[in-house]
């Protein structure tokens, strides 16, 4: 029976724990998909350098509106496939290449179950591990549609990879993926028609930024509110049966209804590991979990599944793995995250929504990029900055942003969050270059005063 001293389960975030001061121990990884996980093969990565080219693309449909006569004339998909993938393609293998090198890391090609204490099934064989991470990530969730098992529907798992762009694309899903999604082959071309169940897109955003969104999206594309799929079929084309009545025809179908943690096969009840009632898995503040010398991190422990808060994580395992005496712990109280759409959307902090639930006091600003120099520049009638406060500290409760560079604009006042920086110092205490579109953060801080 093969033993190691540590095996980490998953090869993305949790590949990143590994380094020097580790070399003196026997370990093992179990990922039987690309190293790099999500992030790098499948989500934020590919994602963004396609939303990059779409950004293009949709800035030379609009350039008519600022006196520049131009259009788009054609996109080489192909092409944009084989810059994007011809990048990361050679990374993902060079990282799994890189670790079979090492002489103290065994690499399993296959996944992992638990099947008692520290005790995995991997590719038929029992391992056992003095201590285990699991860092097994997150899969697409796909609704139990009637027809849809037997159609090749496409989750985000796949759908940047398909060989054409679809004249007609239906998505079903108004979270994140949808408006990512929705962007990237609207712009490149394609008719988009978006599916909701809900009235708004980004059902858990603040309520300002689900209501510009919606209207946005609303405008560009055709959506479909408070709606619910009937059957859908394929035969050369998809077939999308709506239970308010009505049939929609596309030739490509994405489902996008949310991720789910990679649990199922895990069976971490069978190694004594405690998950919640959606199959995350739980852990303290050191990121332990209910099993003692079995650690957990990133998307399989937390629904918001972002990477930048996996990648902490995983610093914080790799220092506790060694360091039982001085253990640190993980600092979630400001995460902020963004939504790579057109317009971005960034957040940080508490939504307007939750203050009024919570009945926390809070003061609002809101300022327009149309209210800056810079917003005049690009005609922006629809980015807004929207700040709450504590009306007794002044410090930041919650920021958000959509917009364009919504997520570089963010960065300054999750640094005022994370080290209880006022609006007045913010404002006040440093130069905001004129005429920038920092302005509009600026000018926002300084509403405060009004």
């Amino acid at each position: 029976m093969p033993h190691h001293d540590l095996l980490i389960i998953g090869a993305g975030s949790g590949n990143t724990i590994i380094g020097p001061e580790h070399d003196h121990l026997d370990i093992a990884i179990a990922e039987p998909a690309e190293f790099g996980g999500t992030c790098m093969n499948r989500g934020c990565i590919p994602s963004k350098m396609l939303i990059y080219a779409a950004d293009l693309a949709l800035n030379a449909e609009n350039a008519r509106e600022l006196g520049v006569n131009s259009s788009l004339s054609n996109v080489d998909w192909t092409g944009i496939q084989e810059r994007i993938f011809g990048r990361i393609d050679p990374i993902a293998e060079a990282g799994l290449q890189y670790r079979k090198s090492l002489e103290n890391v065994t690499v399993y090609r296959d996944k992992a179950n638990f099947l008692s204490d520290k005790t995995l099934g991997i590719s038929g064989n029992e391992v056992t591990a003095d201590q285990i991470v699991i860092s097994a990530g997150a899969n697409p969730v796909v609704p139990e549609f009637k027809g849809l098992s037997d159609t090749p529907f496409h989750t985000s798992d796949s759908i940047m990879r398909i060989t054409s762009l679809p004249k007609r694309l239906v998505i079903i899903g108004g979270g994140f993926i949808a408006i990512e999604m929705a962007h990237i082959f609207g712009a490149f071309g394609s008719e988009v028609i978006i599916i909701l169940r809900g009235e708004e897109f980004l059902s858990e955003a603040d309520c300002s930024i689900r209501e510009r969104i919606t209207e946005i999206y609303s405008d560009r594309f055709t959506v479909y509110f408070s709606e619910e799929i009937e059957h859908v079929s394929y035969n050369e084309e998809f077939v999308i049966e709506l239970k308010k009545g009505g049939t929609l025809a596309a030739d490509q179908l994405l489902i996008a209804t949310g991720r789910a943690p990679n649990t199922e096969f895990l069976d971490p009840q069978k190694g004594g590991i405690e998950c919640d009632n959606d199959g995350y898995v739980l852990t303290d503040e050191y990121l332990r979990t209910s099993s003692e010398g079995v650690w957990a991190l990133g998307d399989v422990t937390n629904p918001l599944q972002l990477k930048h808060t996996a990648n902490a994580e995983a610093r914080v395992v790799a220092h506790n793995l060694l360091n039982s005496d001085n253990l640190i712990k993980i600092d979630r109280s400001v995460i902020p995250k963004a939504v790579f759409g057109n317009p971005q959307i960034a957040t940080v902090g508490f939504t307007e929504d939750e203050l009024l639930q919570k009945n926390i006091p809070y003061s609002k600003s809101i300022r327009s990029y149309s209210d800056t120099a810079f917003g005049w520049a690009m005609e922006d009638e629809q980015g807004f900055v929207k700040l709450l406060t504590d009306p007794s500290s002044q410090l930041l409760l919650g920021a958000h942003i959509i917009g364009y560079q919504a997520s570089i604009l963010i960065q300054q006042l999750v640094t005022a969050m994370s080290v209880s920086i006022t609006v007045e110092e913010l404002a006040k205490n440093q130069l905001y270059i004129h005429p920038a579109l920092t302005e509009v953060v600026e000018q926002a801080l300084l509403g405060f005063e009004e």
